[in-house]
């Protein structure tokens, strides 16, 4: 990721799910993905949260998420 990036959380969902992760189960805005291969993700964002450079880069280190794929 490039650094001083930043992207709404709905983006950043819609792209985890088109990768392969699917929604296990939900708690509020609290959302455990899963993926096949993977050690299950809490994504705690709500859609129209804005998510900064640092955790867009925890969450593409977690999951796989390349910046092609936002």
């Amino acid at each position: 990721m490039s650094q001083g990036c930043s992207t709404k959380a709905r983006q950043v969902l819609v792209a985890l799910i088109r990768i392969g992760w699917s929604i296990k189960r939900q708690t509020g805005s609290h959302k455990i993905m899963e993926r096949s291969g993977w050690e299950d993700v809490v994504f705690p964002f709500k859609d129209r949260e804005e998510i900064g450079p640092r955790m867009l880069a925890k969450i593409t280190k977690r999951t796989g998420l390349k910046p092609g794929d936002l």
